[in-house]
């Protein structure tokens, strides 16, 4: 029996110039943490006892007897590449719910590629996961995704990472005191606004609307982002560009309010990349957060739902909270460690 657990990020800056379709020629950068809320992914080879070879659990239940017949495409592409022919089980737990902006579907690759490789009884680099990751999710999955989440998930902590060049996908720690990285968390507050389908503070908005965003997925957004990016290299370049400006704020140790106005005029910019970004709703939220003190904030993950970051001095938190009090506040603090192997037993399960 394996476990693996393996960190969701919270991104900052830079978001949308981690695409191949960008970064090859233009370069890119992000600014982006990872937070100690976690994908668990236990596996063991399944005794032979069933009339299913395998056996996959997520949301769903998948009892199959061939790779093939695996529906959930990470799954199937990553036993197909690691070539495990013989049966398994494979459970996955979340501590939070999926496509919600936490890259939590890069999570779930590089943890169960780091769970599987430790039930084959090797142990690989977190660079190795990431870029494998990166394969098959972009290769073998053909989903629109960009690079920074299985870099994230893989090593874990605060990063600035640069894509493109001769030394595509760099990752450079971010180095703060405690004190520095302290005061940083005290400025975050992270809302979640629903799937797709916030609380609405301003009772008008179209209920037509709300039918269009539950057919809108993350996928979608990313994909009409692609396919407007030649129209929106200023907005790109410039995001990269403020993704260089807020790491300069954290290092030069002066007040934190340029970072936070920073992320609203990212914010602006990123709404600018694609009409399915936001929606009446979240903008409504942020709105009314605005007036009761933040600085800044922005959408976590592609867009239309999921969860929002606000940036505001701690004094001005419970005026927010209160503001915006129909909506769950979840609690989280910055994690250094990256996906881990959290329990190792190997042939526990019976290998066939």
């Amino acid at each position: 029996m394996i476990i693996s657990r393996t960190p969701f990020r919270m991104s900052f800056f830079g978001g949308g110039t981690d695409y191949p379709k960008w970064f090859e020629e233009n370069g890119g950068a992000v600014l982006a943490t990872t937070i100690n809320k976690y994908c668990y992914i236990t596996c063991r080879y399944l005794p032979p006892f069933f009339k299913h070879k395998s056996r996959i659990i997520y949301s769903q239940m998948e009892h199959i007897n061939k790779i093939d017949e695996i529906d959930h495409p990470a799954v199937r592409e990553v036993l197909r590449y690691l070539k495990i022919r013989q049966g398994v089980e494979i459970h996955h737990d979340g501590d939070l719910p999926a496509r919600t902006g936490l890259g939590s579907s890069s999570s779930f690759t590089v943890g169960l590629l780091n769970a599987l490789y430790a039930l084959k009884g090797k142990m690989v680099s977190k660079e190795q996961l990431a870029k494998e990751a990166i394969y098959i999710e972009q290769n073998k999955c053909n989903e629109n995704v960009g690079c920074q989440d299985q870099m994230l998930a893989a090593y874990g902590g605060l990063n600035f990472i640069e894509f493109g060049g001769n030394q595509h996908l760099q990752v450079h720690k971010v180095t703060l005191s405690q004190e520095r990285v302290k005061l940083l968390q005290e400025h975050l507050i992270m809302v979640f606004t629903g799937f797709h389908r916030p609380p609405d503070f301003s009772k008008n908005i179209d209920p037509k609307i709300h039918r269009e965003l539950k057919r809108t997925t993350s996928s979608d957004i990313v994909r009409h982002q692609l396919k407007e990016m030649s129209k929106k290299k200023n907005e790109l370049k410039t995001m990269h560009q403020m993704a260089i400006k807020a790491l300069d704020v954290l290092n030069s140790g002066e007040s934190l309010e340029g970072f936070g106005n920073l992320l609203h005029e990212s914010w602006l910019l990123k709404k600018e990349l694609s009409s399915k970004i936001t929606t009446p709703d979240i903008d409504n939220i942020y709105d009314v957060a605005r007036r009761a003190g933040a600085a800044g904030g922005k959408l976590l993950g592609a867009g239309s739902g999921g969860f929002f970051l606000l940036f505001a001095h701690k004094d001005k938190h419970k005026k927010i909270r209160e503001k915006l009090k129909k909506l769950l506040f979840i609690p989280f603090q910055f994690e250094n460690l990256g996906t881990q192997i959290i329990f190792y037993q190997p042939n526990g399960g019976g290998k066939h």
